[in-house]
């Protein structure tokens, strides 16, 4: 590409001004120019100042645009034209070294690396550093494909059981640092296998917030879910009431555990949750509750406000042994989530506070994405096949024969009997 007189004679003054580092970065800066206004001369079908017949369009002024490259931050003019849009291909976004640049940097931002490592690894590639407003720039291409994962149909295949929990992490909102939740529903479908179904970022402790939340799952196309297992957040439990009509509720057996706890001395902590463990040792849903008024009856002389939560959340607290035996373990508390917490934690930790909701919810999102996806990778299954066929019966081959007028079965009857 030849360059006119006064381009040749800019960059003879280059060579005399300019030396080391800078000498390299003005050179290469007068090139992409160059090669940015021979580009736009032919899309233009005229040079500047040029009249023709053939051109397609005018230009109208320039606009600036930084370009990181090795030897430094550079500023190209860009020509605008009064129809149609000019880009010079050369400057593509997420193009060549781009594309490498914006995936490590995203990847390290969901893997919960610190902006100063971001940083380092910028530089390794080339580049000359990053900040933190550009990191947040370029991580918010991530919430095009988190949004379309968060709002997906759920109405493949049925979820018997719901788990519920929330961790807390620190937000900028409205110039004050919060704790905001970030909740998260877990399923485990028909077939046995784990689905995160969702996450979302507010106030966990309002009704408000969870009865949209739960809200959302159903018009997504949640259906046959059973049980949901969850702490007892009043706020919570009002919305799973309330929009989850049908289902059982199964109050978490540790985050009880630890209301109990808070009753008790700590000399007498261990005696107390040894007793009251003695509950979920039983063999069937029979015993279950008779344990309870057991160990309300021995704790009551001593403990009385223990007993007295023992009594008042038997139905709750025991609602897991109305399932098959071999789900016990896994469905009478949500410590199924606490290793989704505790990765969720460990990424959010390193950024310390976000600078809004959405950048919580960004990460957070991507967090439950990778969990998600390692789940329906994988060939192990939560809960075996022959325990959930327990769950759901298989439905009759064979239609039973229709019954005569005289003993027809009322169709409320079928249906509670269905």
């Amino acid at each position: 590409m030849a360059l006119d007189d006064s381009a040749l004679l800019e960059m003879i003054e280059m060579l005399r001004t300019a030396d080391g580092g800078e000498l390299m970065r003005r050179l290469l800066g007068g090139m992409l120019q160059a090669v940015v206004d021979a580009e736009a001369t032919s899309h233009i079908g005229a040079g500047l100042h040029q009249r023709n017949d053939d051109r397609t369009t005018r230009r109208n002024g320039t606009r600036d645009k930084l370009v990181t490259t090795a030897a430094g931050d550079l500023t190209v003019k860009i020509p605008k034209v009064r129809t149609g849009s000019f880009f010079p291909a050369l400057l593509a976004p997420r193009r060549r070294i781009d594309v490498a640049l914006h995936a490590v940097v995203m990847q390290a931002y969901v893997e919960g690396v610190s902006t100063r490592r971001v940083d380092d690894l910028v530089i390794a590639m080339g580049g000359t550093g990053i900040s933190k407003s550009e990191v947040s720039r370029i991580c918010a291409q991530l919430d095009t494909e988190a949004a379309i994962w968060r709002t997906r149909t759920l109405d493949h295949i049925a979820f018997p059981y719901v788990f519920l929990d929330a961790t807390y992490c620190k937000v900028r909102l409205n110039g004050r640092v919060v704790s905001q939740a970030v909740v998260i529903a877990t399923g485990v479908s028909a077939d046995g296998r784990r689905e995160v179904l969702g996450c979302a970022t507010g106030d966990s402790e309002t009704e408000a917030f969870w009865t949209e939340f739960l809200r959302d799952l159903r018009d997504r196309g949640l259906t046959g879910v059973q049980l949901v297992i969850s702490d007892a957040h009043r706020g919570l439990t009002n919305a799973i009431a309330a929009v989850m009509q049908g289902t059982s509720w199964q109050r978490c057996r540790v985050h009880f555990m630890r209301n109990v706890l808070t009753k008790v001395s700590k000399g007498n902590a261990e005696m107390v949750a040894a007793t009251i463990r003695t509950i979920f040792a039983q063999p069937g849903p029979k015993e279950v509750r008779a344990q309870v008024d057991l160990v309300a009856g021995m704790l009551a002389g001593q403990f009385p406000g223990v007993a007295q939560m023992l009594l008042d959340t038997k139905v709750d607290l025991t609602a897991f042994a109305d399932f098959p035996l071999p789900h016990w373990r896994k469905i009478w508390s949500t410590n199924p989530l606490e290793r989704l917490n505790r990765e969720v934690k460990r990424r959010t930790d390193v950024v310390g506070i976000f600078p809004n909701p959405a950048a919580l919810l960004r990460l957070s999102s991507c967090v439950l994405i990778e969990a998600h996806d390692e789940w329906q990778d994988s060939d192990r299954r939560y809960l075996s096949e022959e325990s959930m066929a327990l769950l759901n019966p298989p439905a009759p081959t064979v239609l039973e024969p229709k019954s005569t007028p005289a003993t027809k079965t009322p169709r409320k009857e079928i249906a509670a009997t269905a």
